[in-house]
């Protein structure tokens, strides 16, 4: 509970901290940002779609019953972020991912995660380079237990740091990493506890902007 609180604290301060920082912008000599004339390649109204591998790495930990921890996961994940205005967005993440569980080291059943997560972000103005932050929150719910493995569905926090690059047209590439706190109450043959997860996401892929109309980088 103590992570859970201090993980919703800083996730309540990074996007107000963002929308306050200096806004960044490569010079126009360089082939940057010209916000005089307007030109970029998103505006307030588009809609981000994102595909991406990821790796999902739990940092994981267990009271009650000791030693039960939760393996690597590898999977796709697809999101779409709406535009409020030119930097602020509303991101929604979906993905599902399986682990194993283990105890002492030794796999004693496996679970499947399905954890929504909602973002607010900040996107910073660099030209073709569009970095943003991002902090949420996470509804994960637990599904096909093996082995009598028993969990219940929980919230946490979460925070994000990623990086757009526009290629060409309306397709960009992407890198993302995100932390998510979120933790379940287990009972394995009646053997109860709890268990923090505490994933880090990373991965990489591609996106596609649907907007209203294409301004070319000068």
């Amino acid at each position: 509970m103590k992570s859970f609180l201090k993980a919703a604290v800083f996730a309540a301060l990074v996007v107000p901290f963002a929308a306050q920082a200096a806004d960044l912008r490569a010079p126009a000599s360089v082939g940057g940002y010209k916000d005089d004339v307007g030109y970029s390649w998103w505006n307030a109204g588009d809609i981000f779609v994102r595909v991406r591998g990821e790796a999902v790495i739990p940092d994981s930990k267990s009271t009650g019953t000791a030693g039960v921890t939760a393996g690597n996961g590898y999977i796709p994940e697809a999101d779409i972020s709406y535009f409020l205005t030119k930097n602020i967005a509303v991101e929604a993440i979906c993905c599902v991912s399986k682990h194993d569980v283990k105890l002492n080291g030794d796999k004693i059943a496996d679970t499947t995660l399905f954890p929504p997560t909602v973002m607010l972000q900040y996107h910073f103005d660099m030209g073709k380079f569009k970095p943003y932050l991002g902090a949420g929150v996470n509804y994960t719910v637990f599904f096909d237990n093996t082995n009598g493995l028993k969990t219940n569905n929980a919230w946490g926090a979460a925070v994000q740091v990623g990086l757009d690059y526009h290629v060409s047209g309306n397709w960009f590439a992407n890198v993302d990493v995100k932390k998510i706190w979120v933790g379940t109450d287990f009972d394995y043959n009646g053997a109860k506890g709890h268990l923090d997860i505490d994933p880090l996401i990373a991965g990489a892929g591609i996106g596609y902007r649907f907007g209203t109309g294409y301004s070319p980088l000068k």
